[in-house]
């Protein structure tokens, strides 16, 4: 016998935390009715389904993951193409100092230049040096250590050297110092120890002297605490935000970042490697410096920190400006760096890039199934993706035939090898676009090759996606958790972005792209709605997904397009005997649901729903106010084998109990 009389008792709780025009007692009248067979299961879920996509883009690690907090810390980096000679950008003069860059004093190789200080006029009451703002400001709070180092050479008596934290207005929150500074390149290193303060984000780093002469600096860093406090590590909140998601997966080194504009700005994995300071580093395709302090190493340890298995990204011969390069011999040392790589993730100690990660401090090799060859080669326009894939392709698995080798372009583009998987990107330009995808792969073939959904996302809202957006992401994810013996893998793009200075034509833009998982400033971050739909799916993915029918679905029209309002997959935990139920309405009502569970002998009269919602579809989660559209979790009773759910206009929805 159906039961309806919870429902109007959880209405009543729901009404505390949800805004009470999103809800309304339930109308029986062409009630859809979603039927689950309990006793069928359509397939099992892949349980690396749900990762995290990333590349330099948004500032996501320069000025964001990366822990790094001093921006153009080795005074090689370019604001755009061009810039002057001599113009250490991002660092200032303080105290009337001469401040330029010399390149007939290296530190090393790598960092070919240095910032000469001519501290002239500098007395004890007069410091002169150079002053750092960040990336947009650094953020400063109480009681905490900060570690200070850099490279430093001296003409004549060098020293003494102060470092600080300061406020724009010159007052000092927190400072060190040292006597002197050899005449020979010395790393130095200090502390800086905050007392009690209020937390901000609009201080400046300081380095100055009180003596007249003559300074070389180099690589000049400041490091807050960092996950997990590895040296060289990342920021802990973006870090511990992308653990909360449950990620099974990292794909890097990222989309346009592993290829680069040219061939000379590509990912080069072996620049990336050994200390910090004897790194080159490269520009973006996004237009800005990468210090590459976040190299192919940090990588691995970031997989290794969040417990994700690496889907390792290997340059394949192309670049975004077209060169490319197709022939056996031109394509060779690519093919042998790509193994190179390989070797030094999964090589024993004996091989030589096994040797060399052991060097770098990790002697135990990292498990690897999934390499992608090359990315999104569908914009090579000269067609040779068909003999580097299949070049690649036959090298990698001569030597590791249990890899599993990712193409970048469909099955049909590349007749001479077929892939084991292939990387599909799904981007839609408004929630109406993103609605057409939804039944992508019901009818897909169930056979190799695989998909990779490395990239997608619904663009609606500005400068990061509303729950409009987020609702169309979650019926997204309802198809491939649903067809998730052909969709093995998928990611949200892009997954970090910085915001503290959007818009215009700056340069000094801090994001390139909108619509994104997770953004932040100097300071703080917040998950956006389509963040919060991510974490619910991947919370309750389940083991199997359940066979399950619909029944008088409401529909709507956008773009004169009809689509259903309802979406919906269950799945189930095998070992807890839990089943989920992901509902995603896109109607523009609160809409009731009728439940039929079948197939079972007992059903739990208590569960839990979590629902995302909130009273204005163009609603957004921003710095100042992260919490505006985040799920909320109640507990209720009244579940049976055939009851009514009303779930809220413009809403994920997720119901959870034990069944049997």
């Amino acid at each position: 016998m159906k039961k309806t009389h919870w429902s109007m008792v959880l209405l009543a709780v729901l009404a505390v935390w949800l805004p009470a025009k999103t809800w309304a007692a339930p109308n029986p009248v062409n009630t859809p009715t979603i039927t689950v067979h309990a006793d069928k299961v359509k397939t099992r879920v892949s349980p690396t389904l749900y990762g995290l996509m990333t590349e330099e883009i948004n500032f996501s690690y320069e000025g964001g993951l990366y822990g790094e907090l001093l921006r153009n810390r080795s005074f090689v980096g370019q604001r755009g193409v061009a810039y002057a000679a001599d113009e250490p950008i991002y660092w200032t003069p303080l105290g009337g100092a001469d401040i330029s860059l010399d390149g007939k004093t290296p530190l090393n190789e790598a960092l070919n230049v240095s910032l000469k200080l001519d501290a002239k006029g500098a007395s004890d009451s007069h410091p002169v040096g150079v002053s750092n703002p960040g990336f947009w400001g650094i953020a400063v709070t109480p009681d905490t250590t900060y570690t200070v180092s850099f490279y430093a050479k001296a003409e004549g008596r060098g020293g003494p050297i102060t470092v600080a934290l300061a406020k724009a207005s010159g007052a000092v929150v927190a400072s060190a110092s040292l006597a002197s500074v050899s005449g020979e390149w010395k790393k130095y290193e200090l502390k800086l120890t905050t007392g009690a303060l209020a937390v901000s984000k609009d201080n400046v780093f300081t380095l100055t002297t009180t003596t007249p002469g003559k300074l070389w600096l180099q690589q000049v860093s400041l490091f807050g605490p960092t996950y997990k406090d590895r040296p060289n590590g990342n920021r802990r909140d973006l870090m511990a935000m992308m653990s909360a998601l449950k990620p099974t997966f990292l794909r890097f080194p990222g989309g346009n970042y592993l290829e680069g504009e040219t061939f000379a700005q590509r990912f080069d994995w072996k620049k990336t490697l050994g200390p910090p300071e004897t790194r080159p580093g490269h520009r973006s395709p996004w237009n800005y410096w990468s210090t590459d302090g976040l190299g192919l190493m940090e990588f691995l340890l970031w997989c290794e920190e969040l417990k994700m298995e690496p889907v390792l990204g290997v340059f394949a011969g192309y670049a975004l400006n077209g060169e490319h390069v197709s022939s056996p011999e031109e394509l060779a040392p690519h093919i042998q760096d790509a193994l190179d790589e390989i070797e030094y993730v999964t090589g024993d100690v004996t091989t030589k890039w096994g040797a060399q990660r052991a060097k770098d401090g990790h002697p135990a090799p990292f498990a690897l199934r999934y390499v992608e060859i090359g990315n999104e080669d569908v914009f090579d326009r000269s067609g040779s993706y068909d003999k580097r894939f299949s070049a690649f392709y036959k090298a990698i698995k001569a030597k590791h035939p249990r890899l599993q080798l990712i193409s970048t372009m469909s099955a049909e583009s590349t007749p001479s090898q077929r892939p084991d998987l292939v990387d599909e990107h799904t981007y839609a330009w408004g929630e109406g676009q993103m609605y057409e995808h939804v039944n992508d792969y019901d009818h897909r073939p169930r056979e190799a090759p695989k998909v990779f959904v490395g990239e997608w996302a619904t663009h609606s809202g500005w400068p990061m996606p509303n729950l409009k957006a987020a609702v169309a992401d979650a019926a997204f994810l309802t198809g491939l958790e649903r067809n998730s013996d052909v969709v093995l893998l998928s990611a949200y793009a892009p997954l970090l972005a910085n915001i503290s200075h959007v818009g215009g034509s700056s340069l000094d833009n801090s994001m390139q792209w909108a619509t994104n998982l997770i953004g932040y400033d100097a300071l703080k971050a917040f998950g956006t709605p389509s963040y919060y739909v991510q974490k619910m799916f991947a919370e309750a993915k389940g083991d199997v997904v359940l066979e399950s029918t619909g029944a008088a679905i409401p529909k709507w029209t956008i773009d004169n397009k009809t689509f259903p309002s309802l979406y919906w997959v269950v799945t189930r935990n095998e070992k807890t005997r839990h089943i989920q139920i992901k509902l995603v309405n896109r109607g523009t009502t609160p809409q009731p649901v009728n439940l039929v569970l079948s197939g079972l002998k007992s059903v739990a009269s208590r569960g839990t729903l979590t629902v995302l919602t909130a009273d204005d579809p163009e609603a957004v989660n921003t710095i100042d106010d992260p919490a505006r559209v985040t799920p909320k979790t109640v507990g209720f009773s009244g579940l049976s084998r055939d009851f009514t759910l009303t779930v809220p206009a413009y809403s994920v929805s997720v119901l959870d109990f034990a069944a049997r």
